[in-house]
């Protein structure tokens, strides 16, 4: 018998440039509104665009959760047939 071993392929990954991850740092810094703040004098590192950004979408996550809860409540206590819920329903079907 042989001992060869088998050989498992490794998906090919594809590695992102020097120049791709400036660009992406530099797009993320035109979106995320506490760096768009600052002075743009001011040099921004790559790690402090990734933590501001980590936390603006943290932000925005509690942010989808407390209106999810007020959506709830108000859906909760509002007659189905009433103008309130037909506008609730246009909202929401993006009409």
């Amino acid at each position: 018998m042989s001992s060869r071993r088998t050989r498992t392929r490794q998906p090919t990954t594809s590695r992102i440039t020097e120049e791709e991850i400036t660009n992406l740092v530099a797009r993320l810094q035109c979106v995320v509104p506490e760096i768009r703040r600052r002075r743009t004098s001011d040099k921004v590192s790559a790690t402090t665009v990734l933590q501001e950004t980590c936390n603006y979408i943290k932000s925005l996550n509690r942010e989808v959760g407390d209106l999810s809860d007020r959506l709830a409540n108000l859906l909760a206590t509002t007659d189905v047939d009433s103008n309130e819920a037909a506008i609730i329903r246009s909202l929401l079907s993006g009409d």
